[in-house]
């Protein structure tokens, strides 16, 4: 055996074995090991679907990329993967559920997911086996089906060894060692003994210069191996396979096609045809989590016993709308454990504080994703990024503050959820309150309806005593929304009040830290006392990260980011300062989030309240802007709260970003509505930032900025030197102008906003896509930002957004509608 590789892959499940094609088709030298046979984990027990109904624009495209390859795999490598192509249909019995739909449809078209709408009468026409008088309609995609998983397996891994990879089985992973250049991967063969799978003593390395790991239910085991924390933990997932059905047999006889897969999202399950019978599989309450911290030595390709009083409810539900099924007895049952994660999406792409090291761990749809992870993931290996963003993925998105209990607890939630609607404005409640900043207990009382980002509580708005946040969502305007337009007005008129103490915090220092944050951003550095907003790039010339730099001294510098992100920031900080410390010189970053709290005061009065607070020898002068101008930090005192003030607002308004030292946020809290008690101060919530930055066109991380788009095509030029060397300045200029970000007003409906995710057209075709929207206040009108071909950019430009199934009058506007000449946010007092 070469022990000597390019890359490793780690589990040859459907997910392994679709990586290890793609990058043996992409040249690498790969070779594939698993413990066992190929398939033995959740593959064997999984159900085969192919569901390309996804919310997330870099999920919807790996499904899509997947279902696209299987069609193939037989041609290419002569393997029939067991590919039917029978159609989804997702039945509504809501309208709640049909506004879901036709959300989706905005991310399906912008995709180019192919998919209907159909009414009851139509579903009845095509499958009159279901029951449809209690439905509203449902959501069609006819390239949907379902698959073979061994079959697909196997096929995927017969076309990596055509194209020159090698798989060996009965191969147990026990270590992993980074000696700088590459990872020694410490292993054994196992043999089968007594039924069981049991060490041999052989025991050998393969060197590998990269290593995925595909580890499927031993995700925590390979997580203790290389020291990292993997929120990956399988939760159990029945399903139940009945006895031939007269009627289903009668129909086939007759001629007809196979019913499409059956999914009734209401009744939260699935069902398909399976040899003249059912397969219902139901997503239920109370499903448990299983292999906290291991997987038995024993289990292998084995299931847990079925829990049917669990299933009753789906069971029933089935019964409803296949009547036909409800004398056909039960054939065959299934309960194995499927991974997930906590918020449902697999993790994808580099491992936290490793090198060369990739995760592909937390699949709860693993047969649907594994052709197009493989695909994506093999562009981030080899090409340094994937052609679409995939942060959404990203391992590093959940912190090292999670823990085991977290991780199954939010598991369980989200395998419950699976059918639960989703609404854009959705909370879920799993795990919460976790992480909460000193004032959480006042703005609870005050109203706060609270948002989670990255564990922490935020405010997302505020509302009455009493008032059902659940109730409010909507994929329209909520129940939320009036009180979202207040504190959005309050903030222009008056004053408001923020908590954005999840912002990401970081400080870099070191003799290294200016030439390596020169290097490492695209603005000029500011002068000490100064701030600047600048991205941090990827290797291609994509936008990595979004950083306010506040620089305290000559190489000591305080970074501001996404709040959502910081792990995700700070470990790309920390492996590219240890690359360039010989360039560059050493260079500490310290991840200081949770040191320091951050509230932002915004609006026409919000100098005046500070005033009524600020300590110092001429309080008259000391906001001013000769002492205080815009883009400025300056060190004040807030009663008896030292505060590291910045003069910069996410909102356009006058204001300033508060940080202080975190056990002062109760004090300050309270200091700040006493004083703002009289000028009008309100609290607010994020929702009506949200909307409040896009009336000045600032571009958000995740939504607007992005690992598919550079700054230059985000419209940043103004924060990019080009008079200097940085990190993918080459790339970025390479990429040239693909696209342009442009901010839109929109008449739409009357009672819903764009969410982000709406398709824009011209004469009838797709130019473009939104990625952020909502409601502005200062227009009273709806409001999005999104990307447009480069000649569609120019203000004026009218256009027509997808909402609700209907084209909607959009024109592009200025930069910056709101005060484009910054005159507000500068003015003097």
């Amino acid at each position: 055996m070469n022990t000597h590789v390019k890359a490793l892959v780690v589990g040859g499940g459907a997910v392994g074995c679709g990586i290890a094609l793609h990058l043996a088709r992409a040249g690498w030298d790969t070779m594939l090991v698993e413990r066992d046979e190929l398939t033995a984990g959740s593959t064997w027990h999984a159900a085969g679907l192919l569901p390309l109904f996804n919310m997330g624009y870099a999920t919807g495209h790996i499904h899509d990329y997947s279902v696209k390859l299987y069609a193939g795999l037989e041609a290419e490598t002569g393997l029939n993967a067991g590919f039917t192509r029978c159609g989804n249909l997702r039945m509504a019995q809501t309208d709640a559920r049909m506004d879901e739909y036709q959300l989706y449809s905005a991310t399906a078209e912008t995709i180019g997911v192919e998919h209907e709408f159909l009414t009851p009468a139509q579903i009845k026409e095509r499958w009159p086996l279901v029951r449809t008088e209690d439905l509203k309609g449902a959501l069609f995609h006819p390239t949907d089906g379902y698959i073979n998983p061994a079959d697909v397996t196997q096929a995927m891994a017969k076309g990596a060894r055509m194209a020159g990879a090698r798989i060996e089985r009965r191969i147990q992973v026990n270590g992993y060692l980074w000696t700088g250049d590459e990872w020694i991967v410490t292993c054994e063969r196992m043999v089968e003994k007594g039924g069981n799978l049991i060490p041999s003593g052989e025991v050998f390395e393969i060197h590998a210069e990269h290593v995925v790991t595909a580890t499927g239910n031993h995700a925590q085991r390979t997580a203790r191996l290389l020291g990292i924390k993997i929120p990956a933990i399988p939760v159990e997932h029945q399903y139940i396979v009945t006895e031939p059905d007269p009627a289903l047999a009668a129909w086939r006889a007759a001629g007809n096609p196979e019913h499409p897969v059956l999914r009734d999202a209401d009744a939260k399950w699935y069902v398909r045809e399976e040899r003249g019978g059912w397969i219902l599989g139901p997503y239920e309450r109370n499903a448990p989590a299983r292999f906290l911290y291991d997987v038995p030595e024993s289990f292998r390709a084995d299931l847990f016993p079925l829990d049917l009083e669990r299933i009753e409810e789906e069971y029933m539900s089935m019964i409803h709308r296949i009547p036909t099924s409800e004398t056909v007895g039960l054939k065959d049952d299934f309960n194995g454990p499927i991974c997930y994660t906590p918020d449902g999406n697999p993790l994808v792409g580099p491992a936290p504080g490793l090198r060369n090291m990739w995760l592909a761990e937390g699949f709860s749809f693993g047969i649907t994703a594994a052709g197009g992870v493989g695909h994506y993931l093999a562009q981030m290996m080899t090409a340094g990024e994937a052609e679409i963003d995939m942060a959404a993925l990203d391992p590093r998105r959940f912190g090292g503050w999670t823990t085991t209990e977290y991780a199954a607890k939010k598991n369980e939630e989200c395998y419950e959820h699976v059918f639960v609607l989703h609404h854009p404005d959705e909370e879920r409640e799993a795990c919460r309150p976790l992480r909460t900043a000193p004032a959480y207990d006042r703005q609870i009382a005050a109203g706060a309806q609270m948002g989670q980002v990255n564990g922490w509580e935020r405010p997302n708005y505020y509302a009455p005593s009493g008032f059902d946040d659940h109730a409010a969502r909507s994929f329209r305007r909520g129940g939320w929304w009036q009180f979202a337009k207040a504190e959005a007005e309050a903030i222009r008129q008056t004053a408001g009040l923020i908590d954005a103490s999840a912002f990401a915090k970081h400080r870099v220092t070191g003799p290294g830290a200016t030439a390596f944050l020169d290097w490492f951003t695209t603005n000029k550095l500011p002068k000490v006392g100064r701030i600047n907003l600048t991205y941090a790039l990827t290797e291609t010339g994509t936008t990595r990260t979004e950083y306010t730099i506040v620089r305290l001294a000559e190489d000591d510098y305080y970074l501001i980011s996404a709040g959502a992100w910081t792990d995700y920031d700070s470990d790309n900080l920390r492996k590219l300062a240890e690359e360039k410390r010989v360039a560059f010189g050493q260079v500490i970053v310290q991840d200081i989030t949770t040191q320091w709290g951050v509230y932002a005061i915004a609006g026409p009065n919000s100098r005046k309240i500070l005033s009524e607070i600020v300590r110092d020898a001429d309080p008259a002068t000391v906001l001013g802007n000769k002492r205080f101008p815009w883009l400025t930090m300056r060190n004040i005192e807030l009663g008896m709260c030292p505060v590291r003030a910045i003069r910069v607002a996410y909102t356009g308004e006058l204001g300033w970003e508060l940080h202080y030292p975190i056990e002062f946020g109760r004090y300050l809290w309270d200091l700040l509505l006493k004083a703002g008690e009289k000028h009008g101060l309100k609290l607010v919530g994020a929702r009506a930032q949200n909307w409040l930055r896009q009336e000045k066109s600032y571009r958000a991380f995740g939504t607007e900025l992005g690992r598919d788009a550079t700054p230059l095509e985000a419209g940043l030029d103004r924060f990019v030197d080009l008079d200097k060397d940085f990190r993918g300045k080459q790339a970025m200029l390479d990429k040239g102008i693909r696209s342009k970000c442009v901010t839109l007003l929109i008449d739409g409906p009357d009672d819903a906003d764009p969410w982000g995710r709406e398709g824009l057209f011209l004469d009838g075709t797709r130019v473009g896509r939104l990625t952020s929207g909502g409601y502005s206040a200062a227009f009273g009108k709806q409001i999005g930002m999104g990307y447009v071909r480069p000649d569609l950019a120019q203000p004026g430009t009218k256009l027509k957004v997808r909402m609700q199934l209907q084209l909607w009058d959009a024109v592009v506007t200025e930069d910056s509608p709101y005060d484009p000449e910054n005159k507000v946010i500068r003015i003097d007092g």
